[in-house]
C-alpha cells in the first residue's frame, strides 16, 4: 500500500508555523507535496532566507510526514519564496489582520515584497481585528509613576508567565525613549518585513515589537508627541499580531504622551500599576493611576515589586519599607495582584535576556509572577468601551 497523498497534504497543511501562528496550508509555504510508492517529496518555501526557526519547522514537517501511513522515505527541499508568493502571503496576512472588508484595497495596494529589517509604512491605518470592540484580546498597559521600580521587568515576566499558561501573548514596548524589552526578553532576531507588514519577533512564546529593533542601542530617540503617537499606531496597524489573548504594553514612566495615545488608539485598554513598598514611590504611582482614570481607562490592579529580600538565614528584609502596594490598592479601590521579592537572579536574567519565569519557574520570584498572571487573567476583561474613540 502506497502513501495516501491527500492525507499527507492535510497533515502537513495543519502544522502551525510558530512565527506566524498560522497553519502551513494557509501560508503558501507548503509549495509542493508529491508521492511515489513509499517516498514523499516535500518542498517548503520560506518567506525570507533568514526565517526564524526554519530548522525547527523543517524537523516538524519531517516528523509529521513520517507519521503518515505508508511514508518510509522523504526527500525534503527548503527554499525561499518568489516575489509573487511573498506578495500573496502579505495579502493573506493583512486579510487576517483587518478582515475581508479590506480585500479590494489590499489587492490594489503595492505588494512591496522585499525582505529585510527596518520599518515600513502601510497605505492605510484601519483598525486591526484584535482591537475591534468585540475582540476577545485584552490590552494590558503596565504603568508606573516613576522609573526604577522594575516596570519593564514585571511586564516581561508577566508576558512569559501568561504564555507559559497557554495564552497567546503579544508585548508592545511603548517606552520609546527608554526601550529595554528586547534585551530583557532575549529575542535572537529582528522583526521581519514583508512589504508593509511587520512580523514581530518572538521569544518564550511571546511576540514582541519595540523601537529597540529599529534604532541602534546607543542611539537616542528625540521625538515630539505626534511622532511618538504615529510610531505606536504603526506598531499596531503594520504588525501581524494575529489574534492574541493578551497584548501587554510596557508604558514609559509618568503620565505623558503614551498614556494619551493608549487612550485614543486602544480605548479598551486596562491598566495595572507597578510600585515599590516605598511610600514615595506609592504616591507617584497613584498619579499614574489617576491619569489613567481621567482618560477613562480601567485601572485593574497593583503589583508591588522589590517587596523584600530573603537573606541566607531565611529572614525577610524589607529594604524599601513596607505597605506601599497595599496602601495604593486600598486608595484606588482595586486589588493588590501580588508582591514580587527582590533577588539578584531577576536583575541578572534581565541583563542576559533570560526572564526568571522562563529559566527558573519554580523559584520564589517566578512563582510570584505566575500567581500575578493567573490573578490578572482571572479578573476577566474590563467592561468599559467608548465608541467615540477609535483608531483612524
Amino acid at each position: 500500500m502506497g502513501i495516501d497523498q491527500p492525507q499527507l497534504e492535510a497533515a502537513l497543511g495543519a502544522i502551525v508555523e510558530p512565527e506566524l501562528g498560522l497553519q502551513l496550508g494557509g501560508t503558501g509555504m507548503l509549495r509542493e507535496v508529491k508521492t511515489r510508492r513509499h517516498r514523499a517529496r516535500i518542498e517548503l518555501a520560506l518567506p525570507v532566507a533568514a526565517w526564524p526557526g526554519s530548522d525547527e519547522l523543517a524537523d516538524e514537517v519531517h516528523r509529521v510526514a513520517m507519521a503518515v501511513p505508508g511514508v518510509e522515505e522523504i526527500e525534503f527541499d527548503l527554499t525561499v519564496m518568489r516575489d509573487d508568493e511573498r506578495a500573496a502571503l502579505r495579502v493573506a496576512l493583512r486579510r487576517n489582520m483587518f478582515g475581508a472588508a479590506e480585500t479590494d484595497e489590499l489587492e490594489d495596494a503595492p505588494a512591496g515584497g522585499h525582505e529585510g529589517h527596518g520599518h515600513s509604512h502601510a497605505p492605510a491605518a484601519a483598525t486591526p481585528v484584535f482591537l475591534a470592540p468585540d475582540s476577545a484580546t485584552r490590552v494590558i498597559g503596565v504603568s508606573s509613576g516613576k522609573g526604577g521600580v522594575g516596570k519593564s521587568t514585571v511586564t516581561v515576566n508577566l508576558a512569559v508567565a501568561l504564555a507559559k499558561s497557554g495564552h497567546r501573548v503579544g508585548l508592545l514596548d511603548a517606552d520609546v525613549y527608554g526601550f529595554s524589552v528586547p534585551k530583557m526578553l532575549g529575542t535572537d532576531h529582528d522583526p521581519i518585513i514583508l512589504g508593509d507588514v511587520v512580523i514581530p519577533t518572538s521569544a518564550h512564546g511571546v511576540k514582541c515589537l519595540s523601537m529597540g529593533y529599529f534604532v541602534p542601542d546607543d542611539q537616542p530617540v528625540i521625538w515630539r508627541g505626534p511622532m511618538l503617537h504615529k510610531a505606536i499606531q504603526q506598531f499596531l496597524t503594520d504588525a501581524f499580531w494575529g489574534q492574541p489573548d493578551f497584548l501587554l504594553v510596557d508604558m514609559p514612566p509618568g503620565t505623558g504622551d503614551v498614556a494619551l495615545t493608549l487612550a485614543e488608539v486602544m480605548p479598551r485598554a486596562e491598566i495595572i500599576v507597578v510600585t515599590t513598598p516605598q511610600p514615595a514611590a506609592q504616591r507617584v504611582a497613584q498619579r499614574s493611576a489617576f491619569a489613567a482614570r481621567r482618560l477613562k481607562l480601567s485601572v485593574r490592579g497593583v503589583v508591588e515589586n522589590m517587596s523584600w529580600f530573603t537573606g541566607d538565614d531565611g529572614t525577610r528584609y524589607e529594604l524599601f519599607g513596607a505597605g506601599g502596594g497595599d496602601t495604593l490598592a486600598a486608595d484606588l479601590g482595586i486589588p493588590l495582584l501580588g508582591k514580587v521579592p527582590l533577588v539578584a537572579a531577576v536583575r541578572q536574567g534581565a541583563d542576559e535576556g533570560r526572564p526568571i519565569v522562563a529559566v527558573d519557574p519554580q523559584s520564589e520570584t517566578a512563582q510570584a509572577f505566575i500567581a500575578i498572571a493567573e490573578r490578572l487573567a482571572s479578573l476577566g476583561p474590563a467592561r468599559v468601551y467608548r465608541k467615540e474613540l477609535s483608531l483612524r
